[in-house]
């Protein structure tokens, strides 16, 4: 009889400052003040990280944004980690504020889509000193993946052609570290019902939902962590 050990992830937040945005972006008469956070995985004697903070992607940008950053060396010291302990880097995407730590991780692995990797080559889309640096190690994705055993990539198009999720299964369900798929708790919670409101046979009109979001409630997520809000979504139900 073959015994199947079980690994627990164990899924830790990272404050990595703040920028302002301005507010002719946020549609209404005053900015607004918005977090810059990434995610640790520790699955067994391994780390993986969700997002590296903000990088500097030059005058004009932080003049717009006026981004304050907290190193991302510091917020992986007060977990008690340093950039060599990382074994796995996954971005969301690769704008400025999601990639800037990446140049810490020269040979490590980075996951990205290959539509978005070849968006930030492509020009216009990111600091190219981020995305191609010494030692830059790519893993491409065409869609889902497994990483590892519960720990689970997938696609959620939408604020950039290549943008993905990661999926990490616990025991009481799965953690959802959702990056800039929506902006928001309340925007994920809003599209969460729009879709089951639907299921409900709720006649139209209707609010449209992203494609992808039936995957991730196939996943049984019990919370969904975003890059920009320090809300949790939670389901209505709990558990």
């Amino acid at each position: 009889m073959t015994t199947v050990m079980r690994v627990r992830a164990e899924v830790r937040r990272l404050d990595l400052g703040y920028f302002v945005r301005p507010a002719s972006e946020v549609g209404g008469p005053a900015p607004r003040v918005e977090p810059v956070l990434a995610y640790l995985v520790r699955y067994g004697d391994e780390v993986l990280l969700f997002d590296t903070g903000i990088g500097d992607a030059g005058p004009e940008t932080e003049a717009h944004y006026r981004p304050r950053r907290r190193p991302l060396r510091a917020a992986l010291a007060a977990a008690g980690l340093s950039p060599a302990d990382v074994s796995m880097v996954v971005n969301c995407h690769l704008h400025f504020d999601h990639c800037g730590g990446n140049p810490l991780f020269g040979g490590t692995p980075i996951v990205v889509q290959a539509a978005e990797l070849a968006a930030a080559r492509g020009g216009d889309h990111t600091a190219e000193a981020l995305v191609d640096f010494p030692g830059a190690s790519y893993v491409e994705l065409t869609g889902e993946a497994e990483l590892r055993p519960g720990i689970r990539v997938v696609p959620t198009p939408g604020h950039t052609a290549g943008h993905q999720s990661l999926a990490v299964r616990q025991s009481d369900g799965t953690v959802v570290l959702a990056g800039q798929a929506h902006d928001f708790a309340s925007e994920f919670a809003a599209d969460q019902l729009a879709l089951r409101a639907a299921a409900d046979g709720v006649e139209p009109p209707l609010p449209d939902c992203r494609p992808w979001l039936e995957r991730i409630l196939e996943l049984d997520p019990r919370r969904v962590l975003f890059a920009h809000d320090c809300s949790v979504w939670e389901p209505a139900e709990g558990r």
